[in-house]
């Protein structure tokens, strides 16, 4: 038994134009909103949360929409197709735009239409891909999705936009959606979603018989309820997601105000070292989590998490800057670590007919928190009347994640026997 790589890397290329897009949206969107519009950054902030508002309540919703879903393209490719078409159809149109509300309506169609896929393309790949073998299918559709940000992020270096170049903006926008329907177009003549979701259950009844058995008695039962235990540990999974995202996003929606006002001096750097360091973890922490558990790997993770932003809690002006760097390696490190392998532990405990639903509550916990944190985080320090409860915050956030990702007890990866030495020697087809 062995991961297809050609196999996850080509789902991937789902991952790739969603990353795209965010990349090409972060960096442009707030631009047109102050320098175009004249917003002040309370309005522009609010209309920069509507992506992670929305995702609340649509990506459950449509992740579950997609587990109902017959075409013969398949119950996820069709969403993919439909939204990222509709995305790029009204993103394209934004620079055009001259009217705030006309602009913010389109803004929000765009916003919509990348709801509708985002939730069936990431269960893409637990719906291709055997239990034991999704931690490093994550790590793969993970690192597909950076090289998407990466590209577009070198479009941004190329065409320059910005306050005296937003002439720029229409050149950059028809690149990006280039490239986000280049993207698209891999997908759609590499991926035979239906043939491949066949043959990994082929794939589970010949290597993990046990797993289809379970399936298929709640099928048969028309039942699919966790158990107590398993409900319990899932509502802990995604209380863990919730927490450590709190932690980690407070720091990178803040970390920029804080070197500046804290540490009187630029760190641009450190949150591209801490990208850095998690793209190249995240193949290795997928191996180290089939052969040590996703549980523990993430334990791990979360660990270094935490102590890297305690030991930043101490960092000042006069401290030097090469300090800063190792513990934002260390985060990024832990962050792969951590986002690598939980996913797939909440998606283990869906049966095969509910994984876009299971997704959908994933990124219900994730963008809860996204939402959440950067108020919650400001409230602090306004009462506070400095920033010094950043790094303290988001340890708390993380050492709490500790705690609720300790008394887990399911959703790890079950190991498989081998039923002879010769599958050492499996090629990948």
């Amino acid at each position: 038994m062995k991961l297809n790589y050609k196999r996850v890397i080509c789902v991937g290329f789902a991952f790739f134009l969603i990353s795209a897009f965010w990349q090409a949206y972060d960096k442009t969107i707030p631009l047109i909103l102050t320098y175009k519009f004249g917003m002040k950054q309370t309005l522009s902030g609010l209309i920069m949360a509507l992506d992670n508002i929305l995702a609340v309540f649509l990506l459950p919703l449509f992740g579950a929409l997609s587990d109902k879903t017959k075409s013969k393209m398949g119950k996820r490719t069709i969403f993919i197709l439909i939204g990222t078409i509709l995305a790029t159809v009204s993103f394209i149109f934004l620079p055009l735009i001259g009217n705030v509300w006309v602009f913010v309506a389109v803004l929000l169609a765009t916003l919509v239409s990348m709801a509708t896929f985002r939730s069936p393309a990431v269960a893409l790949m637990p719906d291709v891909t055997m239990k034991p073998l999704r931690s490093k299918g994550n790590a793969i559709i993970n690192l597909v999705g950076t090289v998407g940000g990466l590209i577009v992020l070198a479009v941004g270096l190329v065409v320059k936009v910005g306050e005296t170049t937003m002439h720029n903006l229409m050149t950059y926008y028809i690149i990006v959606c280039a490239v986000i329907l280049l993207g698209l177009i891999i997908f759609l003549l590499t991926v035979k979603e239906k043939k491949w979701a066949q043959e990994m259950q082929e794939d589970t009844a010949k290597y993990c018989p046990e797993e289809l058995t379970e399936e298929q008695a709640q099928n048969n039962e028309g039942s699919k309820k966790l158990s107590k235990g398993e409900l319990k540990s899932l509502l802990l999974i995604l209380a863990s997601v919730a927490l450590w995202f709190m932690g980690y996003n407070a720091i990178t929606s803040k970390y920029s105000l804080y070197a500046d006002k804290v540490l009187h001096q630029s760190y641009d750097l450190t949150l591209l070292i801490a990208q850095g360091a998690a793209i190249i973890s995240y193949l290795p922490v997928g191996f180290i989590a089939t052969k040590f558990g996703r549980k523990k790997t993430i334990i791990a993770g979360v660990i270094m998490l935490a102590l890297s932003f305690f030991l930043a809690i101490f960092i000042r002006a006069d401290s030097s800057p090469i300090l800063m760097y190792v513990l934002f390696a260390l985060a990024g490190i832990a962050w792969a670590t951590i986002n690598v392998n939980s996913f797939p532990m909440v998606v283990e405990l869906a049966k095969g007919g509910n994984v876009g639903k299971y997704t959908g509550w994933y990124y219900t916990a994730s963008m809860s928190a996204q939402v959440l944190t950067p108020v919650l985080s400001g409230a602090i320090m306004d009462a506070v009347g400095n920033m010094l409860p950043l790094f303290p915050y988001a340890c708390i956030c993380v050492a709490l994640a500790f705690v609720t990702m300790f008394f887990v007890k399911h959703g790890d990866s079950k190991p498989v026997k081998k039923k002879s030495i010769l599958e050492n020697f499996d090629v990948d087809d």
